[in-house]
């Protein structure tokens, strides 16, 4: 007796971080719709939104206001495209629920009220957030005596993608998560999906793979990959972001959303499936380590990559963990010269800096001649004959513990206007609180995870 082919499952991803194109989900959605017409199975839309600093940042706006502390642009990226997702039976996974997972669901399910929608059935995955005073003493227990000493903002455990798929089984339409693992989001419903065995590491290795082909937005479409007459994309303005087949073994299609610019090819996708991979045969995750070692990929037409033969191995016994904490304040000054000479007032007023500052360790960059290529140490910038470039802006920067510390820098800045070098302008400052970082690792079973199905209003 024939097996039969199980149906296929679409995901497609409309944001790649926290402040991405709103306008994203729109040609995604039109385009799992057009999958499911055409073939049939199940489709999901997911949001990846969380970089390691964000989570503090939107703790640090829940302080300011409790119903706070999600993402901002939730509103606009899922207004448009909430009643098409819950007319096809799109489901939708993300983790802009960030640092109040509750409060971005019951964003959205008023949302739906003021759109006249049925009350979508709405998930909110916990578990993640170990920021609680009472979780402090765990903190220490396995990072170590360091934290007792940290102002601590947020602290997070990249969770995987069991909480979602069991969500999705429960009949949740929309899953809304904080800090799980960016691939997790599409790993979620394609155990949801397939039912795949909680050791079948190859195929969860596989699925988990596609989710990092998809988490990072239009990256893999063309976008982070453009670098004009050497790997040129096509209508960038209009780039497209990705959609894709994953089957049942794990294996998947990539591509993009029809009508969008921006491409897939093989470059594009290898440039992305190497990305942030530290060890091509071990790349962790909380749901498996994965190893693309061996994996093939395979051109199947325009804009249209197979990837298979990704491999998988047993999940550590171990979830990673950020903890952000308070870092003192970061001082900023800019000023401009421009003209003959500019490059050489502008070493000068570096020079002038210094001399007023000797408590400070200046960050010098001379935006039009040295910059990016700069380092914090300044031995560059010291070590690079002054040049005759025209137009430089002057940019310095400090590390300081104390805010007083800090203004002193935007003070000496602003005043050179008139204490020379001579025809200086555009000063701008900046004072920004620092969040710093300490990472580790804590056992898995001290990470409890779970979902629950929010009541309707």
């Amino acid at each position: 007796m024939t097996t039969p082919t199980p149906a296929p499952l679409f995901i497609g991803c409309a944001a790649g971080f926290s402040g991405d194109r709103v306008d994203a989900a729109g040609p995604v959605v039109d385009t799992l719709i057009a999958r499911l017409a055409e073939c049939g199975g199940s489709a999901c839309l997911i949001f990846e939104t969380l970089a390691e600093r964000t989570l503090a940042l939107a703790q640090l706006r829940r302080r300011a206001d409790p119903q706070a502390g999600y993402e901002p642009l939730l509103d606009l990226m899922l207004r448009s495209v909430l009643a098409r997702c819950l007319q096809h039976g799109i489901r939708i996974v993300s983790n802009f629920g960030a640092a109040n997972p509750a409060a971005a669901a019951r964003h959205i399910q008023r949302m739906a009220q003021e759109l006249g929608l049925p009350t979508p059935r709405i998930a909110v995955v916990h578990g993640d957030d170990l920021s609680a005073p009472a979780q402090r003493a765990l903190l220490r227990t396995h990072l170590g005596e360091a934290v007792d000493a940290l102002q601590v903002v947020s602290a997070n455990a990249y969770i995987g993608a069991e909480p979602i798929a069991a969500a999705l089984r429960a009949g949740a339409q929309i899953v809304v998560a904080g800090r799980v693992a960016d691939p997790s989001l599409a790993l979620g419903p394609a155990l949801a999906h397939y039912g795949w065995r909680a050791d079948d590491w190859d195929a969860i290795a596989g699925a988990t793979m596609a989710g990092h082909l998809l988490e990072c937005g239009a990256q893999v479409c063309g976008g982070y990959f453009a670098d004009p007459g050497y790997k040129d994309v096509p209508e960038l303005a209009q780039v497209g972001f990705p959609v894709a087949e994953i089957d049942a073994r794990g294996g998947c299609i990539i591509g993009k959303a029809e009508g969008t610019g921006g491409l897939v090819n093989l470059a594009s996708v290898k440039e992305q499936l190497l990305y942030e991979v530290h060890d091509p045969a071990a790349y962790l995750t909380p749901d498996v380590v994965a190893d693309i070692s061996a994996a093939e990929l395979e051109p199947l037409g325009p804009n249209r990559v197979a990837l298979r033969g990704v491999r998988g191995h047993a999940r550590t016994d171990t979830l990673k963990v950020n903890v952000c904490h308070e870092g003192g304040w970061l001082a900023e000054g800019e000023i401009s010269y421009a003209g003959p000479r500019a490059e050489a007032r502008a070493r000068l007023a570096a020079e002038v800096l210094r001399q007023r500052l000797p408590a400070h360790t200046l960050r010098v960059d001379l935006i039009g001649a040295l910059s990016v290529m700069g380092d914090d140490s300044g031995a560059l910038l010291l070590a690079t004959p002054a040049g005759t470039a025209r137009d430089v802006r002057l940019r310095v920067a400090a590390a300081c513990a104390e805010r007083a510390q800090a203004e002193q820098l935007t003070r000496e800045v602003t005043a050179l206007y008139t204490c020379g070098p001579a025809g200086g302008g555009g000063v701008r400052t900046t004072l920004t609180p620092r969040l710093n970082t300490l990472s580790g690792l804590v056992p898995r079973e001290v990470v409890p995870v779970g979902f629950e199905l929010l009541e309707a209003a």
